[in-house]
């Protein structure tokens, strides 16, 4: 019979898309052809775990600037005997090829039949495989495997949040106060976390929007789009007409977060 030992080493080379059972590895020697073939749907009932859902950061996007973050992962599983190992992986994978992988064994809750288990797993921009074409929902899955003290066993591939790029925009409205009619300048500048450089960096070729909200504020209202240049940098020119909060809203693309610039008071007198 092979061991859990033995599938791991399998599992970390192949890396297979494809469930494995606890008839898979019950038998003759496990060999690699066992992990990357489907098994067939009958063979799954002779195990009664069963691995429900895996939720990564509790549901929330993972936004990563140019440091290391902790990310939870969490499983639950159905099986009425205790759990002797569990592992969750986060990854992202192309076709064969794999761009990032991390992998943690998890704590789980003893009691009862329907069991949580947890682990955390680390993204490091500067040490991992983690780069700018990464950014966003594609390819992201999250990996459950999990094997009991009377052999039951279960694996399976799950959704996983996406992982985006923080962005930050500053902004700043002038001449403060200023004379009712005059032109007020607004600028600022765009900014996003470069994965690939480990620094933050111009984000040049996106629509930011100038919002204003009039006092007292209850809501802000676009005033006008512009597109940010290769520097970042953003300028508007508009009328004075009345008190009142400016600031820059960038609006969230697939890859990377939404962002707003501090609210900026102005006095016109």
């Amino acid at each position: 019979m092979s061991s859990w030992g033995d599938f791991l080493r399998l599992r970390a080379l192949s890396r297979a898309r494809h469930r494995v059972t606890a008839a898979a590895v019950v038998g003759a020697a496990l060999t690699a052809s066992a992990v990357t073939t489907a098994v067939a749907p009958d063979a799954r009932a002779a195990t009664t775990m069963r691995i429900t859902k895996v939720v990564v950061n509790g549901g929330k996007d993972i936004v990563l600037a140019t440091a290391a973050k902790r990310v939870t992962v969490t499983a639950t599983i159905s099986e009425d005997s205790a759990l002797e190992q569990v592992w969750l992986d986060l990854e992202n994978r192309t076709g064969d090829r794999l761009n990032f992988h991390a992998s943690r064994q998890a704590t789980c809750s003893a009691a009862g039949t329907v069991k949580t288990c947890t682990t955390t797993l680390t993204l490091d921009p500067r040490s991992d495989m983690v780069h700018n074409s990464l950014a966003g929902p594609a390819n992201w899955t999250a990996y459950a495997q999990a094997k009991a003290r009377d052999g039951d066993f279960d694996s399976d591939y799950f959704p996983s949040v996406a992982v985006r790029r923080l962005v930050a925009v500053s902004g700043d409205a002038g001449p403060e106060p200023v004379r009712k009619g005059a032109v007020l300048t607004v600028t600022g500048r765009l900014t996003a976390a470069n994965w690939n450089t480990h620094s933050w960096t111009a984000l040049a070729g996106r629509p930011v929007q100038l919002q204003f909200c009039k006092s007292p504020c209850t809501s802000y209202s676009t005033v006008r789009t512009v597109t940010s240049p290769s520097t970042g940098a953003l300028r508007a020119t508009v009328t004075a007409s009345a008190d009142g909060y400016w600031r820059w809203y960038h609006p969230a693309p697939v890859w990377a977060t939404a962002a707003s610039s501090p609210a900026d008071h102005v006095d016109v007198r």
